[in-house]
């Protein structure tokens, strides 16, 4: 996705009167589109780049899905300068794979599957993504505003994405996290996911999760109005 994905929040708040900055990932959206840098290293300097050029601080950083790894990643690599406050919503931290220290991982097979079928068929791929994102009989015009996001991605940015989140290790970085954390998450995601958040939170000292019933991974989409007052509720906490 882009950050278009975000307008609703962001009308909301501004409307209540907060500032609110919103970017696309490289290689998604209208962000440029380079053959490297998907790594979280990379990716976490993009958002100190950006929380530098907009000179924010006592910010709230809001993450959906695979920007927890960007958020996790930027408070050990960067020590969350500039950041009050962390929202990690449905994330994929803190580690996808099953390895022997990691039993509750998924086998690396899975993945590989998931990145051939990407491969093969980007556009194909992202729809089959839909009712995961949007739930149950999402109605026709949200599933073409969300595809229509997806489809400005570069596939081979989209590939590299897959494989850095689900590779990538971040239960120590997770550790370093000192601000008030809020992690929310759908009960009607995968089981996986519904594991990772609830692992997320184990790892992050003091933090809070909620859980939004039946919710889907794009709750913020589904549960919008819900989820718009606990997120403001948070930024003013």
């Amino acid at each position: 996705m882009s950050g278009e994905i975000w307008q609703p929040q962001t009308d909301f708040l501004m409307a209540s009167g907060h500032r609110v900055i919103v970017y696309d990932r490289r290689g998604h959206g209208r962000s440029t589109k380079p053959v490297t840098g998907y790594d979280f290293d990379t990716l976490s300097d993009d958002l100190a780049a950006v929380l530098a050029r907009t000179d924010v601080a006592n910010a709230t950083l809001v993450g959906h899905s695979m920007s927890g790894g960007e958020i996790a990643r930027y408070f050990s690599r960067h020590g969350g300068e500039r950041i009050a406050r962390a929202m990690f919503v449905a994330p994929t931290t803190p580690y996808a794979v099953k390895t022997e220290d990691n039993p509750e991982g998924t086998d690396r097979n899975v993945f590989d599957q998931l990145v051939a079928a990407l491969e093969a068929n980007p556009k194909g791929y992202l729809a089959a993504g839909a009712p995961g994102l949007l739930g149950k009989n999402p109605a026709p015009e949200t599933v073409k505003w969300a595809l229509d996001m997806s489809y400005q991605a570069d596939p081979s940015a989209l590939k590299e994405c897959l494989r850095a989140f689900t590779e990538t290790d971040f239960r120590s970085d997770l550790r370093t996290i000192r601000v008030p954390t809020l992690i929310v998450y759908g009960s009607g995601d995968m089981p996986s996911m519904v594991s990772n958040a609830r692992r997320t939170g184990e790892l992050i000292a003091g933090s809070r999760v909620e859980v939004y019933e039946s919710a889907p991974h794009g709750l913020f989409i589904t549960d919008r109005e819900r989820f718009n007052n606990d997120l403001l509720r948070f930024a003013r906490s």
